[in-house]
């Protein structure tokens, strides 16, 4: 018989082993939060230099998405059965040499296939962040810990555009990604000198394989599918192939889930009516927030003449009232329940979009931008603590882990499928999203139709949440609302911290 493994030396905050961890966390999932957020302020240059159509702009964004929602449940298991820290810095290199990839392309082509393995490197990396803050504190400290990498989470994410802009202005696009490698060279090396391996010894041996097949293909099927609809038409037979594959995949992913001994997502979380509405919910806020800020950046550049550093600066009175109000908003949330903030929240968020549908051509950022962006802010804050609360808390303890990945990976497809859908639906045809007369009038419908969905999301919060503070959800830590939360639904969507709760690992 292997002796058991010795469990693991867990750190303390505010010591320095404990300062390590946290530099390699906050930092490693701070290049895949970042990265979203900097790809859509640099997709005109992008399009510009080589020569990408619609579809293959929307192509640089999905690819990095469709890895990342298909994989992350994946991730997360790898890193309990081989070790979190081996598969976060697995992730990280990966990451790494695909961003070097993208730097180094020489067509849209490549970029769009570096973009692909540059998801895999995210779902990686990403649940693995949360996993080793988890299981390397002191239970005592677990919440002060993953509260600081969720501030400087949001720290990163008011930086990243700004950041980004300024990267594609003075130098080039091609900076944006090629940036990672140093980053990750650092945080491969602190990972591997000072955080601890963990894993979970109860975590089942046999991967669901099947569902990440099938899943992957029905969310590949669907996003194709849709992305090339403008330019082939509804019945060209490879539109109608990657739809109905896409349905058959989606189809095959509820069965494979249903009949297997060990699920990626076990369907029973889905008896809990807050969960199911919390993840509606989710859908319609993120699949909102997915076309907006993939639109935003192009309609600001390209058809009201700001600068890349001007587009990326455009959006920062979005971050600083999340970050003034996220925690109010969850104090709110704990004791009115959870229904009221996340009804209203949604509209107040229609309303900045309804705002920024203004925006055209030598557009005022104060008159035009400001309100809008600010509204949104503004709405967002009442909305994501309450929706973070509900889909976490309306769960147990046993499964609150796959309640957080599960409604990460909502959010993910949520925007995926906004990118692939809203040109389509706002009428762009086969005519260029670089191209300002073709842009604005589909951005402008754009926003309506995700005000829409917006408007939908709060009519599913009213109608099927609880109304008390009794029935409010508990919020795990740090608060639910933090900015990390925001800025992932402006880049990526969001990793939720799981309760924290004595270790199992060893």
């Amino acid at each position: 018989m292997m002796p058991a493994r010795p469990p693991p030396v867990l750190v303390r905050y505010g010591q320095p082993a404990g300062r390590w961890v946290l530099l390699a966390t906050v930092l490693g999932s701070g290049l895949a939060f970042v990265d979203g957020t900097v790809v859509n302020v640099a997709l005109p240059r992008i399009g510009t230099s080589l020569d990408a159509n619609a579809a293959e702009l929307q192509w640089t964004v999905n690819g990095y998405t469709l890895s990342v929602a298909s994989l992350i449940l994946l991730g997360g298991s790898l890193g309990d059965r081989y070790g979190r820290r081996r598969v976060f810095v697995v992730g990280v290199a990966w990451f790494a040499a695909a961003s070097l990839l993208c730097g180094l392309a020489p067509d849209v082509d490549v970029l769009v296939a570096a973009r692909v393995l540059q998801g895999v490197g995210g779902a990686l990396l990403t649940p693995g962040a949360l996993a080793i803050l988890e299981a390397s504190f002191e239970p005592q400290d677990r919440a002060r810990a993953i509260g600081a990498w969720s501030g400087l989470g949001g720290i990163a994410g008011a930086a990243g555009p700004f950041l980004g802009g300024w990267l594609v202005q003075v130098a080039t696009w091609r900076l944006v990604f090629l940036v990672n490698v140093p980053l990750a060279a650092v945080v491969v090396a602190v990972a591997l000198r000072h955080v601890p391996e963990t894993r979970n010894p109860a975590a089942t041996r046999r991967l669901d394989l099947a569902g990440v097949v099938t899943g992957a293909t029905g969310l590949a099927g669907l996003t194709y599918g849709f992305t090339a609809w403008p330019a082939l038409g509804p019945t060209a037979p490879e539109v109608l192939l990657a739809l109905g594959l896409g349905l058959l995949g989606i189809a095959g992913f509820v069965l494979a889930e249903r009949r297997s001994a060990n699920p990626m997502l076990p369907l029973e979380v889905f008896a809990s009516r807050a969960f199911v509405a919390a993840n509606l919910v989710t859908f319609a806020v993120y699949a909102a927030l997915g076309g907006v800020f993939f639109l935003v950046g192009l309609e600001l550049q390209i058809v009201a003449g700001f600068s890349p550093l001007e587009a990326g600066a455009a959006l920062l009175p979005v971050t600083a009232v999340m970050l003034l109000l996220s925690a109010r908003a969850g104090a709110l949330a704990q004791r009115v329940g959870p229904r009221l903030p996340m009804t209203a929240g949604p509209l107040v968020c229609a309303g900045g979009l309804l705002l920024l549908a203004r925006v055209g051509a030598h557009a005022s950022y104060l008159r035009t931008v400001f309100p809008g962006v600010t509204t949104l802010g503004l709405g967002l804050s009442l909305t994501v603590a309450p929706l973070t609360a509900t889909a976490l808390g309306s769960l147990d303890d046993r499964h609150a882990g796959i309640a957080s990945g599960v409604n990460n990976a909502v959010a993910r497809a949520a925007g995926l499928l906004a990118v692939a859908v809203l040109p389509l639906a706002a009428g762009l045809g086969s005519a260029r999203l670089t191209d300002p007369a073709a842009l604005a009038p589909t951005f402008r419908v754009a926003m309506v139709l995700c005000a829409g969905l917006l408007l939908a999301g709060s009519a599913i919060a009213f109608a099927s949440l609880p109304a008390g503070a009794a029935g409010a959800a508990t919020p795990s830590a740090p608060l639910p609302g933090s900015p990390v939360r925001f800025h992932c639904a402006i880049g990526g969507p969001p990793l939720q911290p799981r309760r924290p709760r004595p270790p199992r690992e060893a």
